[in-house]
């Protein structure tokens, strides 16, 4: 089973591929027979997508805090 940040690399990567078809090749919204089929708030959404995610790949990877003491 993959780990935790690779499924967030994962999801990271397919989320891409699927924001880059949609700017290759990108398709009107439309309303059909009352509903709506916006695929400007579906890149929002991918994009929303890939922040979520290098915000927990973020969370994982190794930091330090500066800090200075003074007497």
């Amino acid at each position: 089973m993959p780990s935790e940040i690779e499924q967030f690399e994962s999801i990271r990567t397919q989320t891409l591929a699927q924001l880059a078809d949609l700017r290759a090749n990108p398709k009107p919204s439309y309303a059909l027979d009352g509903q709506q089929v916006s695929w400007t708030q579906y890149a929002e959404s991918l994009q929303r997508t890939i922040a979520w995610c290098d915000e927990k790949l973020a969370g994982h990877q190794p930091f330090e805090f500066r800090s200075q003491g003074v007497t």
